[in-house]
């Protein structure tokens, strides 16, 4: 299989940085999937989603969460979201921020890398140190896969434990550390930096410049295009940006019209970002 950082940069050269995040809320969906059982309303819109915004963006980021309320349905629903969005050609960042050790780890990588999930990528805690870590990385080399390390997040609360100064920096700068030596010779770790932190996203990028970053936090959380525009490489690389209520649901659940309005939001993000 192509190495995972070669199939991520070649879909953002074809189709830009944005990345779409599935997040299904059963509460927000249009009226026409209400009356479905509700893991088939999840996958059926999930589904629709992927169509819509496939001329928008080359990553799409499913939030294990929304699939996991709903039991096994829920993540038979989740399972074909993301065989479906390769089988598109998008690369699939499965957000379930796993963080364990030894065995339990590994366990975890082998179900998002394997048959099960088959995601092409998995975002991470590394709050557990880096027993909790490796194990990740060596099950996403096995089969080219990759990960995104949670390093600078775009939560309100964030810096709560990120931002404590250990031995004369912040927390998140040492994590940061860590992850790019995770990622040297490699390039397949990356590292999660919220779009709500434009000073924290300039300073992690000239600490990290080779790691491709995961931008969280532009749109709906308040993120704009000017502020991810330090999460890039000075060749225009090297970052994905996520957008999932700005995407998905730019709608009220009765709008009859709410496709037209997703391919709206997809089209003018994309713009947005190529443009920054």
């Amino acid at each position: 299989m192509t190495p995972f950082p070669a199939r991520l940069s070649d879909a953002v050269r074809k189709h830009g940085p944005l990345c779409v995040g599935i997040d299904p809320r059963l509460d927000m969906l249009p009226a026409a999937f209400r009356s479905l059982p509700p893991a088939d309303a999840l996958e059926r819109f999930s589904l629709r989603i992927l169509e819509l915004v496939r001329p928008y963006c080359g990553v799409v980021k499913p939030q294990a969460a929304f699939f996991e309320l709903f039991g096994a349905d829920g993540m038979k629903a989740m399972a074909t979201v993301l065989r479906s969005a390769k089988s598109m050609g998008f690369v699939t960042i499965l957000d379930a921020k796993r963080g364990d050790i030894a065995s339990t780890a590994t366990a975890y990588a082998e179900a998002a890398f394997g048959p099960t999930w088959d995601a092409d990528s998995l975002t991470v805690s590394p709050y557990l140190g880096r027993d909790a870590v490796e194990p990740f990385i060596a099950e996403a080399r096995k089969s080219a896969r990759g990960l995104f390390v949670l390093v600078r997040t775009s939560n309100p609360g964030g810096g709560l434990f990120q931002n404590l100064v250990c031995d004369g920096k912040p927390l998140y700068r040492h994590v940061g550390d860590e992850v790019a030596k995770w990622n040297a010779g490699h390039g397949d770790v990356g590292a999660v930096v919220g779009a709500t932190h434009p000073k924290e996203l300039a300073e992690l990028r000239a600490a990290m410049p080779d790691v491709w970053f995961l931008v969280p936090g532009y749109g709906a959380q308040g993120g704009t295009a000017a502020d991810v525009k330090a999460a890039f490489r000075s060749d225009g690389s090297g970052a994905v940006v996520s957008s999932s209520r700005g995407v998905v649901f730019p709608f009220q659940p009765d709008d009859p019209d709410w496709e037209t309005k997703v391919v709206g939001a997809a089209r003018r993000a994309q713009a947005e970002l190529q443009s920054r």
